[in-house]
């Protein structure tokens, strides 16, 4: 027997799939069900039209969380399995003139995909452990839209119940939180003993100095414009619980996913980081988010995976402007602008490259990406040949 090449379109419940061989005849149609049975016949499906499983290659497109447990299962019998850009599926099924779209059709498709594309298939996921280190990068990064969230939440609330208050001081100190939880109003203020105000100014250790006494915003708050709204004062003293909950939710999550990377990609890790400006987060999630670097044939392959690469659209004398196609990783994307930024801010190598494009004309963004391209072309040479950055090279 030749290679079999099995397309399967993932649902939640049940799914369908499709094995072809090396001349795209159909071997096997089946559907199963997402649990051990479904799995067990999805196997025997495999195991009756191929000699080997060396002779497999499995193909599913990238869904929410539906497929990881196929893939993992698949992987763990020694199945080659690949997860697909839904994106790249689309477009292949476009070139068909016929416009039926079934979970059948889409397993064919995608099994006539990995066929025609068998030598250019770009592995989105390849162990469990980065599976798990991506999956604990994605939940870091929600915690932090939480927690941005979170902030403007209790500076909307702040402005009705003491809007004097964050002109005097940064509320997100944690002595100002803890102030704040307590006395979440102008009003409380205004009815406290000044005591009890200074010793709770004095309960929490603040990594900066307050620059204002008891009795002074004890006057600001007699003198406030706030609205009186015990509703608020409630809601207000809620957030900040939930704040400081998500904040310590994320720093622990952060120790964790060091700790993880330095036990399975250390060497990736110390490599990443030896750039000035990137620090252990965004180069754990960064190297989360991009796998294993052997999956791509250049930094150009990496750059297009994260939706940093440029569109262009021309017809006859017509060229329109130039943006990035945002097709890719949306993670990834995130925080290669993340990691950009810090090393036009911390790394004179890289800020004189966004100077000169600047310098050129280049608007503040284009600037940005330019230096990104950059960044990613340097990343994907050290991890390549694994040497770290050397500034002399450059």
């Amino acid at each position: 027997m030749g290679k079999l090449y099995v397309g399967i379109d993932v649902s939640k419940d049940r799914s369908s799939a499709n094995g072809i061989d090396d001349h795209g005849k159909s071997r096997f149609d089946i559907s199963f069900d997402m649990d051990s049975a479904g799995f067990a016949e999805l196997l025997k499906s495999i195991e009756a039209n191929s000699d080997s499983y060396e002779n497999v290659v499995v193909a599913m497109e990238s869904t929410a969380c539906y497929h990881i447990n196929l893939y993992s299962f698949l992987s763990a019998k020694g199945i080659e399995t690949v997860i697909i850009n839904p994106l790249l599926i689309t477009n292949f099924s476009k070139l068909s003139l016929r416009k039926a779209k079934t979970d059948k059709k889409d397993a064919s498709t995608i099994a006539q995909f990995i066929l025609a594309h068998q030598d250019s298939v770009t592995q989105l996921a390849v162990t469990q452990d980065l599976q798990d280190i991506r999956d604990m990068a994605r939940e870091r990064e929600s915690l932090c839209h939480q927690i941005s969230a979170t902030k403007v939440e209790i500076r909307r609330l702040l402005h009705i119940t003491f809007p004097e208050l964050e002109s005097m001081c940064n509320p997100f100190t944690k002595v100002m939180l803890h102030f704040i939880q307590r006395f979440p109003s102008a009003r409380l203020v205004t009815v406290a003993k000044p005591n009890i105000i200074a010793k709770t100014l004095k309960e929490k250790p603040c990594s900066c100095r307050i620059r204002f006494t008891p009795s002074e915003i004890i006057k600001i708050a007699r003198e406030s414009i706030a609205t009186v709204s015990p509703g608020k004062e409630i809601i207000l003293s809620g957030k900040i619980d939930t704040l400081l909950h998500l904040q310590k939710r994320r720093d622990e999550l952060s120790k964790s996913l060091i700790k993880y990377c330095e036990s399975s990609i250390i060497e990736d890790l110390k490599i990443v980081t030896s750039i000035v400006g990137i620090g252990n987060n965004t180069a754990t999630t960064f190297l989360a988010e991009i796998g294993q670097i052997d999956n791509y044939a250049s930094h150009k392959n990496l750059i297009a995976f994260a939706g940093i690469d440029p569109t262009v659209y021309q017809s006859g004398k017509y060229e329109g402007a130039s943006k990035i196609s945002k097709r890719g990783n949306r993670h990834l994307r995130r925080v290669i602008w993340l990691m950009t930024m810090r090393v036009i801010n911390h790394n004179p190598t890289f800020r004189k490259y966004f100077l000169k494009k600047r310098n050129e004309g280049q608007p503040f963004k284009k600037a940005v990406f330019a230096t990104a391209h950059k960044l990613m072309r340097v990343i994907f040479a050290m991890l390549s040949n694994r040497t770290y950055f050397q500034e002399e090279c450059l």
